[in-house]
């Protein structure tokens, strides 16, 4: 009789634990706030991607792949568990330099983490992750062009990338020395190179881990130098919506534990000292003492 009522009590309360783990979800979905109340509500995570900002965020076939997607997809696996929500869908946006910010105020893209530059102007229209990457912002010539440094480039036709700190610091160089560059500015990265490929523009000025990636996978690398004195240091972070500071901590979260434990610095090599898709490509770019740093010491601190 004993034992059939312990059976009985034993069933009772693994149903009543079943009921209970069911009713969870919908309890903590009326706890949620912003993006991740969005994110829950749509049973998807849109992220904003980039089509050729080779090796961070980047199309290979009919997938985005890079060192700045490989964190994204970290931060979403993250969400899936503390949402509760294993099926999360994932669904792609592909943003321009230009049109990334106004996606992101407009909820067309939730999160962003490809080849943004952390400005402390920008943090007036978005939120910013710690970082994820530090750089110089340099060019890439022809290497018979007989450009060496900024200077070389007086007179000269000049390409970067339109609404990019890299399109202000050379704007602001182009005045502050008077060199009278011709700068234009294109929608994408991929067509200021295709500028500097084709004689319309003597140098692209961009981020130098971009433009090693380009070098890395034109036909003819050997062609092209990426040179100048730096116009500055930034760095690159996720991008998400102003003033929600549980999904802050969150992403926060999941970087520095990558750049603590050891996985950031091995995912950097994968794709900055390795042969990357699709064609095998090495950009021969080892970790920096800069990056180093930034791996020991996680901060979301612009650099400008």
């Amino acid at each position: 009789m004993k034992v059939a009522i312990k059976k009985k009590l034993v069933a009772i309360g693994t149903v009543a634990a079943v009921a209970l783990a069911s009713l969870a979800p919908s309890a903590h979905a009326d706890e949620l706030t912003g993006t991740l109340k969005k994110i829950h509500d749509d049973g998807t995570i849109v992220l904003g991607v980039r089509e050729a900002s080779i090796p961070f965020s980047y199309a290979n076939g009919d997938r985005t792949i890079g060192y700045s997607q490989t964190i994204a997809l970290a931060i979403v696996d993250e969400i899936r568990k503390t949402l509760g929500v294993p099926n999360l869908r994932v669904r792609e946006v592909t943003i321009t330099s230009a049109n990334r910010f106004l996606m992101l105020v407009n909820n067309q893209i939730d999160l962003e983490c490809g080849s943004t530059t952390h400005t402390r102007e920008r943090e007036n229209v978005a939120a910013f992750s710690n970082s994820f990457f530090q750089y110089a912002v340099r060019m890439i010539a022809r290497r018979n062009a007989g450009i060496t440094d900024f200077a070389d480039l007086a007179g000269k036709p000049v390409v970067t990338t339109a609404g990019t700190s890299d399109e202000r610091l050379v704007r602001q160089l182009n005045s502050d020395k008077q060199l009278n560059m011709r700068i234009a500015s294109v929608k994408d990265h991929s067509d200021a190179f295709a500028a500097v490929k084709s004689d319309r523009a003597v140098a692209f000025v961009m981020d130098e881990p971009i433009l090693y990636g380009f070098r890395a996978t034109d036909p003819r690398p050997d062609d092209f130098i990426v040179t100048g004195t730096p116009l500055g240091y930034e760095s690159y972070a996720c991008m998400f919506r102003k003033g929600d500071e549980p999904f802050r901590e969150l992403v926060n979260r999941v970087i520095a534990k990558m750049q603590t434990s050891g996985e950031a610095e091995r995912l950097y090599n994968v794709w900055f000292t390795q042969p990357i898709p699709p064609r095998g490509i090495n950009l021969n770019y080892p970790l920096s003492a800069e990056m180093r740093s930034l791996f020991a010491h996680p901060n979301d601190k612009a650099l400008d």
